[in-house]
């Protein structure tokens, strides 16, 4: 499943419950914060100063296959 800088991050996480471990990992507080209903993961690694690109490979990385 390919994910994008455009995705909310509130539909990644119900889509794919097993991206949950990845955004722990990269310290963001995404699961249960109200704001992740309308935050895409590009406003979610801007407001947490991380590397969008390198959390999209880490999503992507955790796909089951």
């Amino acid at each position: 499943m390919p994910f994008r800088s455009d995705d909310l991050v509130d539909d990644i996480m119900r889509s794919a419950p097993y991206t949950i471990p990845v955004f722990l990992a990269f310290r963001m507080a995404c699961v249960g914060c109200p704001i992740a209903t309308f935050h895409t993961v590009d406003d979610a690694c801007r407001e947490h100063g991380i590397d969008r690109e390198k959390f999209l490979a880490a999503l992507c990385d955790c796909v089951p296959a």
